[in-house]
């Protein structure tokens, strides 16, 4: 097949989207697709111009205002519908679409190539802990419009599968996401590595990700002082500063990376996420597949993958106390925590992208079988 890719983020930002998009590409290289990724370009020069063997068109761009590192593509419907008219792709995917997604969707459209848009990225819900809670409502219609368009549209956990479906999307299924269970697992532990974090030993409470409001890691503040404990927390983002103020007896690692990562979260005696605005979450597949119990928030794609008081523990969202009690179980009980680490590795096992490709696949070859929509649908404008 011929693929366009529509990514609203891509490298070298690295994040969730960016991720499943390069696990996408892997496989459709093996299978000899043909693949051309339309992204916002970037300033770093080193970037590459084509990534497991698809080309990357750049779109002009800006930062995004208090995120530097975000960029959001510029132009109109008009110049992605004569990116697309020239490559004339079989279908085109909608990588977690708002705003180049939005432009690629209307431009598809006009143009009848069935698309495939992936939900990845709950935006609305962000808009309240940015401090502008009334743009959430836009928000929604903008996300709405999006998947009002598309052929059809995939949600990565039975949550945001039910919250489209609750605002009247049609054509929603479920795709899950992979996890390289080689590159995560227990046997990356290394002792060497937690001696250095927590030199005076102690169990390690570990998070990944972004250092993003959204991601509400100021709430490990409740954490700070349990007994015998280190909080180590890997990633980086625009609340850094405020956070290595906020959580003076945490260890900051920064961003890190392929083996650098998997040996740090195997390395975890604990990992907790109490983000409330995960449409997934492929940070808790990696701990869970690096044999680390989890503990997080109980909304959104956590609910899919932790189960509780067997894999880890999941709790009411804002309740603190709830999240310090749960961290509390598992640090105070070896035996307990080691019954939840091989919980959660084994239910994670058998999830591979190679398999979540091929099942990707099938949903281009899909929509490309059915009858597009002859008309707009009704409430979307164009």
């Amino acid at each position: 097949m011929r693929i366009a890719i529509v990514a609203e983020s891509f490298l070298p930002l690295m994040n969730g989207v960016t991720h499943s998009i390069l696990r996408v590409l892997e496989h459709l290289q093996e299978r000899g697709d043909e693949v051309l990724v339309i992204a916002p370009s970037t300033q770093d020069t080193e970037t590459p111009n084509e990534v497991s063997g698809a080309h990357v068109h750049r779109l002009p761009s800006v930062p995004l205002a208090g995120y530097a590192n975000v960029r959001v593509a510029m132009g109109g419907v008009s110049r992605v519908k004569r990116i697309l008219a020239e490559y004339a792709p079989d279908v085109v995917h909608l990588a977690s679409p708002f705003v180049l997604g939005w432009r690629a969707a209307q431009a598809a459209h006009q143009l009848g190539i069935p698309t495939i848009a992936i939900y990845q990225t709950e935006v609305p819900g962000y808009a309240g802990r940015y401090g502008v809670p009334f743009l959430e409502n836009w928000a929604w219609n903008r996300v709405e419009n999006i998947h009002l368009l598309a052929s059809r549209t995939l949600a990565p956990s039975s949550f945001a599968l039910n919250q489209l479906r609750g605002r009247g999307i049609p054509r929603v299924e479920m795709w899950r996401r992979g996890v390289d269970t080689e590159r995560f697992s227990p046997a990356k532990r290394d002792a060497g590595w937690r001696a250095a974090v927590a030199p005076a030993g102690g169990r390690i409470i570990g998070y990944v990700g972004r250092l993003a409001v959204e991601k509400q890691v100021q709430d490990l503040a409740a954490l700070a002082d349990v007994p015998g404990t280190r909080l180590v927390i890997v990633g980086d983002g625009p609340q850094r500063r405020a956070l290595e103020d906020a959580l003076p007896g945490a260890v900051f690692t920064g961003f890190l990376g392929g083996e650098q990562l998997a040996r740090a979260v195997a390395s975890f005696d604990l990992f907790v996420h109490p983000g409330e605005f995960e449409t997934f979450c492929q940070t808790i597949q990696e701990a869970m597949a690096s044999g680390v119990p989890v503990v997080a928030t109980g909304r959104g794609g956590p609910l899919d993958l932790v189960e509780n008081s067997r894999t880890g523990w999941l709790y009411e969202p804002g309740n603190l106390a709830a999240l310090r009690s749960h961290v509390v179980d598992l640090m105070g009980d070896d035996a307990k925590r080691r019954a939840f680490a091989a919980a959660a590795y084994a239910s994670v096992q058998g999830r591979t992208w190679s398999a979540l490709g091929a099942e990707l696949v099938q949903h281009y070859q899909a929509v490309l079988a059915a009858d597009l929509p002859s008309t707009t649908p009704q409430g979307v404008a164009l």
